[in-house]
């Protein structure tokens, strides 16, 4: 069998992977390699601190993709040979205020309902474990389940042992016959066969022609990657998440000292690095870790991730020889184990019976079918503002 994925970001690639390890031929098609949406993720693997009210398809997903990441980060890391910046301290998500403190309370109560193990603790005694934290910092919910991972790392790790596989170009369009795709087009016309087409490119599945059009939106946000001077170092020791006047931020601390701030969210169209968006999150990072305006700035990027109009991801078949997998906004890194072996099964022909109940209906792109008005050809995206977490990202 020989399988065709288009894209690779950590989706795309973590399913070749996938794909490999069961003894298919796979060839990964994209001409930058990890450098969308993967490349600016912060890498939070926070199945708890992503419950948010009016998402509960995602909840099971969520902890059941969290629950492959050991054994997914320990055999990429063992088959490449690189360390992939895991780091199991847990995280906090802190208040800003009195206000913020009373929205973590709700927030807290929903994550119990749907399972987490989350604690409430005063602020002082937050600063007690995590010294950095301002004096405001008025409580915080500690999540000991929520660890993180270095995407980039990732990525560098999956190019590196699909090594030949990968295939620097790009596709213009689907091959079919007989009703079915049988290959994929290149923009020089080069032309390649496949018994499966594997559609993981993110928002730009709908600019490759013979896609069925899929519901997507582009998502962009900023994200800071900083170092403490050594005077500081190490500044954090757990994943920091906050509300500041109902704004969500984050600050992630890698082993290597690097810290990643993000959260915010725009749907513009501006492909651009936003000021008003780094002046935001360098004000209220301020306000949780007064220290970060000491740190020095060594990144500042800005990516869009694929959006669906219920924030779930899209997977599953167009047709008995392509599979469309996308759609996982802020999600992508915590549901690549998920996302990628649930993908695997659909193009092997596999049972899926590890993954939650419901799961294939709940990711299934013919759930949007019935939101489509008579005679569209598109489904409409969705206009409403985004419910966020707290400390949402990228």
């Amino acid at each position: 069998m020989h399988a065709i994925v288009i894209g690779a970001g950590i989706i795309g690639l973590s399913t070749a992977w996938n794909l490999r390890r069961r003894g298919v031929r796979v060839s990964v098609v994209d001409p930058d390699p990890a450098t969308g949406a993967s490349h600016a993720a912060a890498g939070m693997l926070a199945p708890a601190a992503e419950v948010v009210w009016g998402q509960s398809p995602l909840y099971p997903l969520m902890r059941a993709s969290a629950d492959l990441y050991p054994d997914f980060a320990a055999d990429l890391a063992a088959e490449s040979g690189r360390d992939l910046g895991y780091s199991s301290a847990e995280t906090f998500v802190c208040a800003g205020d009195r206000a913020d403190l009373a929205s973590l309370r709700e927030l807290t109560e929903l994550q119990r309902s749907a399972g987490f193990d989350v604690s409430l603790i005063a602020g002082s005694a937050a600063r007690n474990l995590e010294p950095s934290l301002a004096p405001g910092v008025s409580g915080c919910v500690t999540i000991p389940g929520d660890h993180s991972i270095d995407p980039r790392r990732v990525t560098a790790a999956l190019i590196d042992v699909l090594g030949v596989d990968i295939v620097r170009a790009r596709v213009s369009r689907l091959l079919s016959g007989q009703g079915r795709t049988v290959g994929v087009e290149l923009t020089d016309g080069t032309t390649i066969s496949a018994d499966q087409v594997i559609v993981a490119a993110g928002g730009a599945c709908n600019e490759i022609a013979g896609v069925p059009t899929l519901p997507l939106r582009e998502v962009w946000g900023e994200v800071i990657r900083l170092r403490a001077p050594e005077s500081l170092a190490p500044l954090l020791t757990h994943t920091i998440r906050g509300l500041v006047n109902a704004r969500p931020v984050y600050i992630v601390a890698r082993p290597d000292g690097e810290l990643v701030l993000g959260a915010t969210i725009r749907e513009d169209g501006n492909s651009g690095i936003n000021a008003g968006g780094v002046h935001r999150l360098l004000r209220d990072a301020e306000r949780i870790i007064p220290a970060i305006l000491d740190c020095e700035i060594t990144d500042i990027t800005t990516r869009a991730r694929p959006g669906s109009p219920d924030d779930v991801p899209i997977i599953g078949r167009t047709d008995p020889g392509c599979l469309v997998a996308t759609g996982f906004f802020r999600h992508g890194i915590l549901l690549a184990p998920l996302g990628s072996r649930l993908t695997a099964d659909l193009a092997c022909g596999s049972e899926s019976s590890w993954a939650p109940a419901g799961t294939l209906a709940a990711v299934g792109p013919e759930r949007f079918d019935a939101q489509r008005p008579p005679g569209c050809t598109q489904h409409a995206q969705r206009t409403e503002p985004i419910q966020q977490p707290a400390g949402s990202h990228p």
